[in-house]
């Protein structure tokens, strides 16, 4: 088990979306992290009390967690005097990067001298099968996106609290590094091997009760040509009974891709909603979400009043309204 509470690095994280890893705990599970630490030319902020390792390890920090996930996840060797230091302190580290923290040298020696735990979470635990198709009991929710990091963490997560205080059965899945790190436990998709990628999704989303809802965290977007890969995983290896479109309207083109621009929403309707009735002839589209963060609040409502005449479907930011809009539309399924 990762120890708690965790100082939150943000590193040299050159935007906000680049320290999403810190961002999803701070919000989601505020009471596991202490603060923030920052190094010089960081252009994020996820709103914690700025802290040196010291500061920090005084207040009960037990485990530093690298909360930047950058192209390609690398560690970054201007990172390493921190994360030296805190485990010279004491800290456990934890990372949900693809570079290993069990890979870096200086860091294991570190670790063995001064008895800190690397946690990599990145890392599968299980030999997951290949995929069958099979049908199976329980029903399940995938949130799809025209783009990567618009929100399909978040709006799983709202709508999990949202049917629990419903009184629905429901279950988070997650399937990213912040998820794990938020719930303790998953898969990390995008470190399974492909042929593989679909049955772990089928192993994290098995039979279960007629009236249980698995909320499968989504990943990637089928229109990112670096990660779309994933996106396929989850549609076919969730057979998901209902899907949730997932937008960030404010984006110039694809996160990392600037001759690429985001599909328009029904173009993803159009485009997803065949696949997944390939997996689960049942599946339907059931609303939306957006990421109305940039947004002032009468701009957000405006705009999400136009997406739902226009689709026909609720349209909510989960974050800033709730979920419980989608919530009854998945109790009348």
């Amino acid at each position: 088990m990762i120890e708690t509470p965790y100082l939150l690095f943000l590193g040299d994280a050159p935007d906000q979306l680049a320290a999403k890893v810190a961002q999803g705990i701070k919000d989601w599970r505020p009471e596991n992290a202490v603060g923030q630490i920052r190094l010089a030319g960081c252009e994020a902020d996820v709103g914690l009390t700025d802290m040196t390792l010291e500061e920090a390890r005084a207040a009960g920090a037990k485990t530093l967690v690298i909360g930047v996930a950058n192209r390609g996840g690398v560690i970054s060797p201007a990172w390493k005097e921190v994360l030296i230091a805190a485990l010279e302190m004491g800290y456990d580290l934890a990372s949900g990067l693809h570079n290993l923290l069990r890979d870096e040298g200086d860091l294991v020696a570190a670790s063995q001298t001064f008895g800190g735990t690397l946690h990599d979470v990145r890392v599968p635990s299980v030999g997951y099968p290949i995929a069958n198709g099979v049908k199976r009991s329980g029903k399940r929710v995938l949130a799809v996106g025209t783009d990567c990091s618009v929100g399909k963490m978040y709006t799983a997560l709202a709508l999990d609290e949202a049917m629990r205080r419903k009184g629905m059965k429901s279950t988070f899945r997650a399937t990213g590094q912040t998820g794990i790190l938020i719930t303790g436990h998953g898969v990390p998709l995008d470190a399974v091997i492909a042929d593989f990628m679909a049955g772990s999704i089928e192993y994290l989303t098995p039979d279960n009760d007629d009236e249980h809802w698995d909320i499968i965290e989504g990943q990637g977007s089928l229109f990112h040509v670096s990660y779309s890969g994933v996106t396929m995983a989850l549609i076919h290896g969730g057979q998901p009974d209902a899907l949730i479109l997932s937008h960030e309207p404010n984006r110039p083109h694809m996160r990392g891709l600037p001759g690429y621009a985001l599909p328009a929403l029904e173009t993803l309707r159009d485009t997803v909603l065949p696949l997944a009735r390939v997996a689960n002839p049942a599946c339907q589209v059931v609303g939306i979400s957006v990421n109305t963060q940039k947004m002032g609040e009468d701009e957000a409502q405006g705009y999400l009043a136009e997406v739902e005449a226009r689709m026909g479907l609720p349209a909510v930011d989960p974050f800033r309204q709730g979920a419980d809009r989608l919530a009854e539309v998945l109790a009348s399924l």
